[in-house]
């Protein structure tokens, strides 16, 4: 995952500073130059990681900090505030034009993943309730305008193209489109270059003169680290980006270019791209970002993808039936495809408070659930309603069926029998209330994290 180095470094800088009961500014800037350290194997810009521990020794050796109960809390906590500043303090949005349509180019290299995240963005906006066009303004490189068809058949949004036409009478066309078939939105996915090319660049510079967008946003790939920042200051001088989308997020990076490309460019990162599907793009939130690095989770965001990827109505009637112990197989499996919106498993399990660290050398195979739902649909619609049924003629049926063992079947039935008693056991201890509590958790009243099959 993203920044677990970084995390790792940093957890273990101040698990030294928890050891000590009183802090002394030796104990503080010591620390420091092992977060110093952190920061630069991560490829956060030397000048970036020097300032920002010097910001925090400042703070963290005054008085109301070494005179404190919890002087390694109070540090941690101006840690956490420094790295929330560092990376722009508020998430940055989108500013929609008074008068649409509103115009997004998307510029960057070649590889970074622009024309999927145009796709990516087209659809994050569309639902938002807006109607976008994407624009293909990549003349040059091979099958890029089919590219940019497919991702954005995929999204359901129309694609404007032109063939080889001239990129500038492209934008200006698409854009007269828009405003006659009531687009309030158009993203030009321009063309992408190997490096800074000179040539590429005034192509650039004469779409952005010609129709004057609302926005720019370069996306770079922050697997690049320390090279996205270069490139990110060499585009912002040209053409005065008003922002960033970060890919490949979700990948073994080691977080360079996201602590880095704000203090460099002056420009926030708006968006991340978080995987591979086309609903996997969020908005970039500084703070939340400064608490996954600081292992302390990311309810908010694990909340958001709740509400946006599971289907309410579906969660609701779940939390029902298990508030009323009538759980059975077909609403596991159901509960398991909701499960599987919302991503990798360990992705979600991460933004918990606390069990990020405890992930560290926990292998988690998404494939469990795909085994899982296996031997759900090798039961007969009797079994799925009622496990009662089972015998040991039927679990061997079930398990060569689905290609899992007997012990995996057996194991399962446990585990929904142990949901169904725990579930029985809440019931008898005030129902009304813990129903009310779990449909105060969107999306997640009836998920199953107990049904969660076995992490091996």
């Amino acid at each position: 995952m993203a920044f677990e180095g970084l995390a790792d470094k940093l957890s273990n800088a101040f698990k030294k500073l928890k050891s000590k009961g009183k802090l002394s500014e030796k104990d503080v800037k010591e620390a420091m130059r092992e977060v110093r350290l952190a920061l630069l194997e991560a490829d956060v810009n030397y000048k970036v990681a020097k300032d920002f521990t010097n910001k925090v020794c400042e703070r963290a050796v005054g008085q109301d900090v070494m005179e404190s109960l919890t002087p390694a809390q109070m540090v941690i906590k101006i840690v956490d505030e420094e790295l929330t500043g560092l990376m722009g303090g508020e998430n940055a949005r989108i500013e929609f034009a008074s008068k649409p349509p509103t115009v997004i180019m998307l510029c960057g290299l070649q590889g970074s993943g622009k024309t999927t995240h145009a796709a990516k963005l087209a659809l994050m906006l569309k639902n938002q309730n807006r109607n976008p066009l994407l624009v293909a303004c990549d003349i040059y490189r091979p099958a890029a305008i089919d590219q940019l068809k497919v991702v954005g058949g995929k999204a359901g949004v129309p694609v404007f193209e032109m063939g080889t036409e001239n990129p500038v009478k492209i934008a200006k066309a698409a854009i007269k489109q828009a405003k006659d078939y009531g687009n309030d939105v158009v993203i030009l996915d321009t063309a992408g270059r190997l490096h800074i090319d000179e040539a590429l660049m005034d192509e650039l510079k004469n779409v952005k003169a010609e129709v004057k967008p609302d926005e720019i946003l370069l996306v770079i790939d922050s697997m690049t680290g320390q090279d996205a920042v270069n490139v990110a200051k060499s585009f912002n001088e040209l053409l005065d980006i008003s922002g960033v989308i970060l890919t490949k997020l979700d990948g073994d990076t080691r977080g360079g270019a996201a602590l880095s490309v704000k203090a460099v460019t002056g420009r926030p990162i708006k968006f991340a791209g978080t995987g591979e599907k086309l609903e996997d793009i969020e908005v970039f939130h500084p703070d939340r970002m400064a608490s996954r690095i600081l292992g302390m989770g990311d309810v908010l965001t694990l909340i958001e993808d709740a509400q946006s990827k599971i289907d309410q109505k579906k969660a609701e009637e779940m939390a029902q039936k298990m508030m009323s112990n009538k759980f059975d197989f077909n609403d596991l499996f159901d509960q398991f495809e909701q499960v599987k919106k919302m991503g990798p498993l360990k992705g979600i399990l991460s933004k918990i408070p606390g069990l990020g660290k405890q992930l560290e050398d926990v292998e988690i195979d998404d494939r469990q659930i795909d085994w899982v739902q296996a031997i759900i649909k090798s039961m007969t619609p009797e079994e799925r309603s009622h496990p009662g049924v089972m015998n040991p003629s039927r679990k061997r049926r079930i398990a060569a069926g689905s290609g899992r063992s007997v012990e995996e079947v057996n194991r399962l039935i446990k585990q929904l029998q142990q949901m169904q008693k725990m579930m029985k056991q809440l019931n008898s201890k005030g129902g009304s209330k813990k129903k009310r509590k779990m449909k105060n958790l969107p999306g997640l009243g009836g998920m199953p994290m107990n049904g969660m099959p076995p992490i091996k």
